[in-house]
């Protein structure tokens, strides 16, 4: 559970979304969460979402903080407080040692209402205007069809940063000559539409474990045990149980610029390569890249991805790549402090081949992941910039009753993980549309 930097939404209202500023949107983070240390300055105490310690820590959690001391840097009991820098344990959005997702906290209590329909394993194809207006969405469910859904007020698209802008593309708002490239008959010109993609991009530090008490070890039956009849053990752990915030040498600002992970377990492409033995791995994301990235249709049908054009390291003065540089450093100084003497075994990645900057680089490029946080294909702004596609009450610009509401209207990255900002928009969007 992660908000960002307070400064970071100060930036987006100076990038042109006015009222999103700290002081805008600290009371809807606060009416979301249910933090279980209670309400304080920072934090609410009754909100839908559950956001809790962690029940379970594995013991390399406590030697990668001892670590992180030992390298001179200071601890941190709350990322979402007062100060942001610092390594600490991380507060997750669970409940009774579940995850708490945004359906479990916000869906799952109103299911029965008389004015809620909930339509699963639909995809929805294309939104019809009527003279500039959304009136009606077309879906089709498990293959079977369309079907068409008249909107009495507005239609609300929450696809998320790939989801959303394709759907918009394929309705006729876009960058107009792309949309005429698919056949698309052009509702509203919005060359924003699918621009200004960003995400964190992510590289691991790896090494083998000399003993057997990682999670790759972990015996799942009793873990499953403990798990379904007391909720407690390893069962609960979310694994990525602490981590921090630094600012490199490259830091442009008081902002912190790096943010660590420390895993219990061997992590090699997203999880998917699965490795003998024992191990634990640092995850380590630069928070404020300069590369930018695009999203493309590929045709004039849902049922065909779009193309994401990431851009990761792209940017032409190559700093982010200096920035995930001396990230990799960092990392190996953390792993390389004393509290790891008793647990550390051979360097996997980068390996102890890699050491010039050169070669750290080519590292980097093979082997760099995204950490799942993509945003701004929908930016927030002001509506005079070309780049604008929702202003800064989430209607999508030039045409009515449409809003987009996700984390593509994100006009910039925040500084961490992007679930609890989405909501804490979503909270904020909602008072925007019962108020009409």
């Amino acid at each position: 559970y992660i908000r960002g930097h307070a400064k970071d939404y100060d930036e987006w209202q100076q990038l042109g979304a006015q009222g999103w500023s700290w002081e805008n949107v600290l009371p809807y983070f606060k009416k979301s969460e249910a933090n279980e240390r209670g309400e304080s300055e920072f934090h609410g105490g009754l909100g839908p979402l559950s956001v809790s310690n962690p029940r379970h820590l594995n013991p390399l959690t406590q030697v990668f903080l001892d670590a992180s001391e030992q390298a001179g840097y200071s601890i941190n009991k709350d990322f979402n407080g007062r100060h942001q820098e610092g390594f600490g344990c991380y507060q997750t959005t669970t409940r009774d040692g579940q995850r708490c997702s945004s359906a479990k906290a916000y869906l799952k209590p109103i299911q029965k209402r008389k004015n809620l329909t909930v339509i699963t394993k639909a995809t929805a194809s294309r939104i019809i205007f009527e003279n500039d207006k959304a009136t009606s969405l077309v879906y089709n469910v498990n293959g079977r069809g369309s079907f068409r859904e008249a909107a009495s007020k507005e239609i609300i698209l929450c696809g998320g940063s790939i989801n959303s802008p394709q759907l918009l593309m394929l309705s006729g708002i876009g960058p107009s000559a792309h949309l005429q490239q698919h056949g698309i008959d052009v509702v509203k010109d919005l060359p924003g539409v699918g621009e200004n993609l960003q995400d964190h991009l992510d590289i691991c530090t790896l090494h083998k474990c000399t003993q057997e008490i990682t999670y790759d070890t972990t015996n799942q039956v009793i873990a499953g045990i403990q798990f379904y009849l007391f909720k407690q053990g390893p069962g609960t752990s979310n694994v990525a149980e602490s981590g921090g915030f630094l600012r490199s040498s490259l830091a442009e600002d008081e902002r912190p610029d790096l943010q660590f992970h420390f895993v219990p377990a061997q992590l090699d492409d997203h999880g998917r390569n699965k490795m003998p033995g024992s191990g634990y791995t640092l995850h380590v994301c630069f928070l404020r890249p300069k590369s930018r990235g695009r999203l493309l249709l590929t045709s004039n049908s849902i049922q065909h991805k779009p193309r994401i054009e990431a851009g990761y390291l792209s940017d032409t003065d190559g700093f982010d790549l200096k920035v995930m540089v001396e990230a990799v450093k960092i990392s190996r100084k953390l792993l390389s402090q004393k509290a790891f003497d008793d647990y550390r075994g051979n360097e996997i990645f980068p390996g102890t081949a890699v050491q010039s900057d050169q070669e750290i680089e080519a590292f980097i490029r093979e082997k760099a992941e995204s950490i799942y946080h993509p945003v701004g294909t929908c930016k927030m702004g002001n509506p005079d910039d070309k780049g604008t596609v929702v202003d800064e009450q989430c209607r999508v610009i030039g045409v009515k009753g449409l809003r987009v509401v996700d984390s593509s209207v994100m006009p910039k990255l925040i500084g961490g993980n992007t679930n609890a900002p989405t909501i804490m928009m979503a909270e904020r969007a909602a008072e925007m549309i019962l108020a009409g």
